[in-house]
C-alpha cells in the first residue's frame, strides 16, 4: 500500500514501523472474512482493511473526527485478521500506533475518560479490584442489569500451593483479577507443576503485566509496568529459573511482545527480550513434559494418567490471545486429549467471545452479541462444562448464566490420582 506519512507523523517514536506496516498491505480484504466486528456489523470501516485505511489518512495528515474513533474502538484487537492475513500484516502493531496518535488529537466524551480512568485504577492493582468485588457481591441486587451478571456470585477459594522443594524452580505472573475471581486457577497451576518436579517461586513485588493500560491508550503505564515487572523478576532469572509462567492468555501475550515494545529502551532492551522469550503460557510447559509420568504428591512412586474419559463432556474455548497472538491452538485440546476427555466439536472456534480485556465494559452491546454467538457454538455439542485459558473469557462466557465455564488447568488436576 503506497503511504507518504505527514512531517507530523514521520516525528512520531514507532513512524518507521507504521510505514512498514501499511507498505506490507496489499489491501486484498481477506481479513475482514474473519473479523468478528465485521460480520455483525458488515461496515467496511469496522474491519481490519478500513481500520488500517483510517490509520493510514491520520498519518497522512488527514482530518480525524470521533467516528474515526470509534470504528478503532470497536476492534478487539483479537488478531484474527493476522492468522488469516496472507502478507504478514502486524496489524495489532498499527492498531496500537493509530490509538495512541487518535488520543492526542481527539478529546473522548467525559463519559469515556471516566469510565477509562476508573478501569485503570481498578483492574491493574488486585487489592482495589478484591475490595470492589466484594462491594460488588453485597450490592448485586441494586446495580443496574448491565453490572451486575459481570460480577459472579462467588469464586471459590485456593487450595493450599506446595512449597518450592524441587531444583527446578519457575516464576508466575499472578495477574490482577485471577486471585479474585478464579482464586484456584494459579494454585491448581502450582500443584499439577509441583506433580512434574517443577516448583513455583514467589515474586511478591511482580505487578500487573501492563495490557490494561497499555491497550486503554495509557501506553507509557503499561511500559512502565512492563519495567517493575522485569526488574522483579530479574535476580530470579539469574538465580537460574526456566520460565515465567502465565495462566491467562492476555498476560501471556503481552508479556511475550515486552521485548518488541521495549527493544528502544537502552535500559531494557536485552532484559525485556530475555523475560519475552522465557515467556511460557501455562499449555506450553505442560507440552514439554511427560504427562503420562507424573510424579504423586509424596513424589514416592509414578501414576499413570487415566485412559477412560472423564465423565463430563466439555468444550475448550480457545482464547484469542492464545490462538490468534501467540499460536497455540490446538495445544489445549491436545492435552486434553490426551488426559481422556471428550472434546466436543466447536464451530467457528476462530471467532472472538467479546471479552477482549476491557472491551466487553467499554463495548458492552457488541461485546454481548459476540458472547452469545460463541456460547450458541458451544453448546452444539451439548457439553456439560466449558474450559478456557483465559480469565476475561472465563468470566465474561460464565457471566451468561448458561452452561458452566472454568480454567481447563483445574480439570487436569481434577483427573490426576
Amino acid at each position: 500500500m503506497q503511504t507518504n506519512l505527514s512531517d507530523a507523523a514521520k516525528t512520531l517514536s514507532r513512524a518507521d514501523e507504521a510505514e512498514q506496516i501499511l507498505r506490507s498491505c496489499v489491501h486484498c480484504g481477506f481479513c475482514n472474512a474473519t473479523c468478528p466486528t465485521y460480520q455483525l456489523l458488515g461496515n467496511e470501516l469496522d474491519g481490519p482493511r478500513g481500520r488500517i485505511y483510517l490509520i493510514k489518512q491520520m498519518l497522512e495528515g488527514e482530518p480525524v473526527t470521533q467516528k474515526t474513533q470509534l470504528h478503532l474502538d470497536r476492534c478487539l484487537t483479537c488478531r484474527n485478521c493476522e492468522t488469516t492475513c496472507p502478507s504478514g500484516v502486524t496489524y495489532h502493531a498499527l492498531l496500537d500506533i493509530g490509538r495512541a496518535e487518535l488520543e492526542r488529537r481527539i478529546k473522548r466524551p467525559a463519559s469515556e475518560r471516566l469510565l477509562r480512568e476508573a478501569l485503570r485504577r481498578a483492574i491493574p492493582h488486585p487489592a482495589v479490584f478484591d475490595a470492589l468485588v466484594k462491594t460488588g457481591r453485597a450490592m448485586r441486587p441494586f446495580l443496574p442489569a448491565a453490572l451486575g451478571p459481570k460480577i459472579p456470585a462467588r469464586s471459590g477459594s485456593a487450595k493450599e500451593r506446595p512449597a518450592p522443594r524441587h531444583p527446578r524452580k519457575m516464576l508466575m505472573l499472578e495477574g490482577c483479577v485471577q486471585p479474585t475471581l478464579s482464586p484456584n486457577t494459579n494454585a491448581a497451576a502450582a500443584r499439577v507443576l509441583d506433580r512434574l518436579g517443577i516448583s513455583i517461586v514467589n515474586v511478591g513485588n511482580a505487578g500487573c503485566c501492563g495490557a490494561t493500560d497499555y491497550h486503554l491508550n495509557a501506553q507509557e503505564t503499561g511500559l512502565a509496568r512492563a519495567r517493575r515487572n522485569i526488574n522483579a523478576w530479574w535476580p530470579a532469572i539469574e538465580a537460574g529459573a526456566e520460565a515465567i509462567v502465565q495462566t491467562a492468555s492476555g498476560c501471556g501475550a503481552f508479556v511475550k511482545e515486552y521485548g518488541h515494545l521495549l527493544r528502544d529502551d537502552s535500559r531494557y532492551a536485552s532484559k525485556a527480550q530475555r523475560v519475552s522469550e522465557l515467556a511460557r503460557d501455562l499449555v506450553e510447559v505442560l507440552a514439554g513434559e511427560p504427562l503420562d509420568h507424573l510424579q504423586t504428591r509424596e513424589a514416592t512412586s509414578e501414576v499413570k494418567l487415566p485412559n477412560e474419559p472423564a465423565p463430563r463432556r466439555i468444550a475448550f474455548h480457545c482464547p484469542c490471545t492464545l490462538q490468534h497472538a501467540q499460536k497455540l491452538g490446538g495445544a489445549v485440546e491436545s492435552i486434553l486429549q490426551q488426559l481422556g476427555f471428550d472434546l466436543t466439536a466447536v464451530p467457528d472456534g476462530h471467532l472472538c467471545c467479546g471479552s477482549a480485556g476491557t472491551y466487553s465494559i467499554t463495548q458492552p452491546e457488541l461485546a454481548q452479541r459476540l458472547r452469545n454467538n460463541r456460547l450458541d457454538a458451544l453448546e452444539s455439542g451439548k457439553p456439560e462444562l466449558i474450559v478456557t485459558a483465559n480469565i476475561g473469557c472465563q468470566m465474561h462466557l460464565d457471566g451468561a448464566g448458561r452452561t458452566p465455564v472454568r480454567h481447563w488447568i483445574e480439570l487436569v488436576e481434577a483427573s490426576l490420582p
